[in-house]
């Protein structure tokens, strides 16, 4: 066994002393040591719950005959983090739980792996060590939080956000928004709708480094519990076949997620997280494999917040294996790659039903027919732009129109917010890439003002930074390169007209190149809003948003 390294033979019994400190009995040192990776913290209300899981996953460690061995990982709250300087930081965090993740599994070399992550850049962190590590290992996560019910309405954190706007604009009063903020997020879990958590934690089981039902079981559900103590059990019986998570999530895994990614309408996030995964795994992914696999994959599931459906209904519906099993038929599945359960992806959907047509539609009858996630190219976007095009409005789909240049978040959500946007306008945010931000910082607070002040159909707004997967309308994030690095969106000027066409995949500054080689010759980048500690070093070092913003 790996962990044989640290506790076998005559010149371990100083390791042994240091484990008995601890209360581990010579019997369990002889079983299979799995380290279980606990991400709890009081800051993340999608983790707050997650010592009851790892409580849960640690008792059917030991049900297989393992000793769970449990260390801890940091997180962020991208909702708290928000439209202020911790919001560079969330990102990046990702990197860091990769690493520690890593650090503490080579420092003390487990004979498998339990990762119990739940939020934004925890989940696609931990599945970045398990592929860069490659023993044993199982995800689980801690589920869904509900919707909220706010005068018969569903309501979610992103209800909140819009509801500022919606203040500004008058159509709401103070006390109102105080009311909502009270209903909107009711129970612990990862933000209900098909934001970025929601979405990894479904592609992690699309992956198949999850077990069925991890990504739509809600975090307060009994189930969940259950799944917890299934997924400890099978990570001792993942050392025992020594399945190792690149034996699972190989290039035509990937496809599979990508697949589900587009049926779902999954956060543009994805299109960061994904690769990075797959890097870790020396899987080649890429950017145009999404538009190519989007241009063949039906979208069968309109999720919050671009459409009504909640995780539970979809949980209720038939979850991810339903999905996989109704895309199998339009022939965008690969059925014969094993996952985490030893068995392979046909055979975990054998059983698999739709139960609710209207909350996951058959392939005959999608709600569109591409999928829900669309990559942009043009002048503005030689490596490429993201658009979830599901969540934008049919009459946004082709715009054109002036554009209103900021060099900030907040320079361009304060004047959202006091009215300087008007109808066709489109507002440029720049500098704010992975390394002009630093750290690409979400986008959600000018969006949701967008949304809330009622221009979603009117207005289109685009960035190097990148949203939140709770955005909806024509927002078009991570465009390469970013402005830091002299893009083209360095060079827009207020009034330049801006064409926007989703459907033939073009995002295009309406500029002679004449004229932008004039501007280039003239053009200093602003700088560096932070100059010290990790974010100055991660600027140093991460890469284009078209590579997955991975760090080198």
């Amino acid at each position: 066994m790996r962990s044989d390294r640290m506790k076998k033979g005559l010149e371990r019994a100083p390791h042994r002393a240091l484990f008995k400190a601890i209360g581990y009995t010579d019997e369990e040192l002889q079983r299979p040591l799995i380290g279980v990776a606990n991400s709890f913290n009081e800051i993340i209300p999608g983790h707050i719950h997650l010592r009851q899981i790892t409580d849960a996953v640690k008792a059917g460690i030991r049900m297989a005959g393992g000793t769970p061995v449990e260390f801890g990982g940091i997180g962020v709250c991208d909702g708290i983090a928000m439209n202020h300087q911790g919001m560079r930081y969330s990102l990046a965090s990702r990197e860091l739980i990769a690493d520690s993740v890593e650090l503490m599994a080579q420092a003390h070399p487990f004979d498998g792996l339990a990762l119990v992550p739940n939020c934004d850049k925890i989940t696609p962190g931990m599945l970045m060590a398990m592929l860069r590590l490659n023993i044993p290992a199982i995800a689980i996560t801690g589920g869904p939080m509900l919707t909220g019910d706010w005068r018969g309405k569903k309501v979610n954190l992103i209800s909140v956000f819009e509801g500022i706007g919606q203040v500004k604009a008058r159509n709401m009063s103070e006390a109102e928004l105080n009311e909502l903020e009270n209903e909107a997020c009711p129970t612990c879990g990862s933000c209900s709708g098909m934001f970025t958590a929601n979405s990894m934690n479904c592609l992690a089981e699309a992956l198949g480094l999850a077990l069925p039902e991890n990504g739509t079981i809600p975090a307060i559900s009994a189930a969940r519990i259950r799944l917890a103590k299934v997924a400890g059990v099978q990570a001792v019986r993942l050392v025992e076949m020594d399945l190792k998570p690149r034996d699972i999530a190989t290039l035509p895994a990937f496809k599979n997620a990508i697949a589900v990614d587009m049926a779902l309408g999954c956060s543009t996030n994805t299109v960061l997280h994904v690769p990075a995964i797959a890097n870790e795994a020396e899987v080649n992914l890429p950017l145009d494999l999404f538009n190519e696999i989007s241009a063949k994959t039906p979208h069968l599931c309109s999720m919050i917040p671009a459409g009504p459906h909640s995780l539970q209904e979809l949980d209720l519906a038939g979850g991810i294996q339903a999905i996989i099993k109704e895309l199998d038929k339009a022939g965008v599945i690969d059925t014969n790659i094993k996952t985490v359960t030893g068995f392979t992806v046909g055979k975990n959907i054998e059983q698999a039903v739709i139960n609710n047509i209207d909350v996951i539609h058959p392939v005959t009858d999608p709600y569109h027919k591409e999928g829900g996630i669309a990559i942009l190219y043009g002048n503005l976007a030689l490596e490429g732009a993201v658009v979830k095009q599901s969540a934008v409005a049919p009459e946004m789909l082709r715009h054109k129109g002036p554009a209103r240049v900021f060099n900030s978040e907040d320079e361009a959500y304060d004047a959202i917010l006091n009215g300087k946007i008007k109808t066709g306008d489109v507002i440029v945010i720049r500098y704010e890439g992975p390394r002009g931000g630093p750290g690409m910082p979400e986008m959600l607070s000018p969006t949701a003002a967008v949304v809330g002040m009622g221009l979603d159909k009117d207005v289109a707004l685009i960035t190097d930074g990148r949203f939140s997967g709770g955005t909806k309308g024509a927002a078009i994030g991570h465009i390469s390169p970013e402005a830091a690095d002299g893009g083209t969106i360095c060079l827009v000027e207020e009034g330049d007209t801006i064409e926007i066409d989703i459907p033939a995949r073009k995002l295009s500054l309406q500029v002679a190149e004449e004229e932008l080689d004039r501007r280039r010759s003239n053009w200093k980048p602003i700088e560096p809003r932070i100059t010290q500690g990790y974010m100055a070093r991660y600027a140093r070092q991460v890469s284009s948003a078209s590579k997955g913003a991975i760090v080198k």
